[in-house]
């Protein structure tokens, strides 16, 4: 009798120990319900082992403090700042705490008193939960743009009494905005150690580099009125100098910078409506000996000219003798004619 009672002892007993260890292991994980598994990261930072209120102040100090140092654009010696405030930079500590606390409460009671009484761990890193303003990421790369962008300059030439100059050209500057705002959103989230950001920038090639200057004019005429002399420039080497007649006092070749408009062989002359013009203003004289304007006409100015002269009138080569125009022997307005395409520069000193 005794022998048959012993079975629902032993039941009994050993419902009672699977009640008591069914109950340390409630009260166990019961007690462990904020703590994270080991092995958890928060953005790299370990917070395995620790209650969630240590792993806020772990994060805060190891993780937030970092980022909420302002970020620094540099440009060569130029540097611009972003700051956490301007940046409306926020970072949800207690978002990724819960999510921490969340992964170690993955699997049943049974794995997750299993794990934390043998050592086991939970490989999970808790990505960072960060915002800030896009707009005040714009607004920077904009003022950064704006200060190291520089358009190229084009090659160009600068005539004077001495010759022609070149100016050589410049290549621009242009920020990669898109880049750079990469790079400065990459930052705020604290990707990477450094909160320095380098400007990516390209250069921009001019349209006419020093190389392709003399190219671009084959043909350059200067003029110098106290000289009397028309120097033509070939690709900006000096080609050839002529002798010439220039505009009278009152009636003076005009100055500066103008160029070949239009070009005509064995030209009429179409005269001004001025009072020097007398009888003939405002008429057509054709080619012939009645015209003064021999051979070629090169017009500049709207109207004035570089024009050959008779023969009986190449005395006034040297002299201000003309009504404005520039006179020229004729076999030189002939060949500096066929130089001289429509566009030639004439720059009159």
């Amino acid at each position: 009798m005794r022998r048959g009672m012993s079975l629902p002892i032993l039941a009994a007993l050993f419902v009672a120990v699977v009640l008591v260890a069914a109950g340390a292991m409630y009260l166990y994980d019961h007690g462990r319900r904020e703590t994270i598994a080991d092995g958890v990261r928060i953005d790299g930072v370990d917070v395995g082992g620790m209650r969630a209120a240590a792993a806020r102040a772990k994060v805060q100090r190891d993780l937030v403090a970092n980022l909420n140092r302002p970020v620094t654009v540099r440009a060569g010696a130029k540097t611009w700042k972003l700051g956490a405030r301007e940046a409306g930079l926020t970072v949800d500590t207690a978002n990724m705490v819960a999510q921490a606390v969340q992964v170690s409460r993955e699997g049943s009671i049974v794995t997750r008193t299993i794990r934390g009484l043998s050592g086991g761990s939970v490989k999970r890193n808790i990505p960072l939960v960060v915002s800030y303003s896009h707009q005040a990421v714009r607004d920077l790369t904009a003022k950064v743009s704006a200060a190291v962008n520089r358009a190229p300059r084009d090659a160009t030439v600068s005539a004077s009494a001495s010759g022609l100059t070149e100016v050589p050209a410049h290549v621009g500057l242009t920020v990669d905005g898109a880049r750079l705002a990469e790079r400065v959103e990459r930052a705020l989230n604290g990707i990477g150690s450094s909160r320095t950001v380098a400007v990516p920038a390209h250069g921009v090639k001019p349209a006419v580099t020093t190389a392709e200057l003399g190219a671009k004019y084959p043909g350059y005429i200067v003029v110098d009125r106290s000289e009397f002399r028309l120097r033509f420039y070939e690709h900006l080497k000096l080609a050839k100098t002529y002798e010439i007649a220039v505009g009278m006092e009152g009636l003076e070749t005009p100055g500066g910078l103008h160029k070949i408009e239009w070009e005509q062989v064995d030209p009429p002359w179409y005269v001004p409506k001025k009072a020097w013009a007398g009888a003939l203003a405002g008429t057509v004289v054709p080619p012939g000996p009645a015209d003064p304007l021999k051979a070629r006409f090169m017009s500049f100015d709207g109207g004035a000219g570089i024009h050959g002269i008779d023969p009986s009138e190449y005395s006034s080569i040297g002299h201000d003798a003309s009504h404005g125009c520039i006179r020229m022997r004729i076999p030189d307005v002939i060949a500096l004619y066929s130089k001289s395409p429509v566009g030639t520069p004439v720059y009159i000193i």
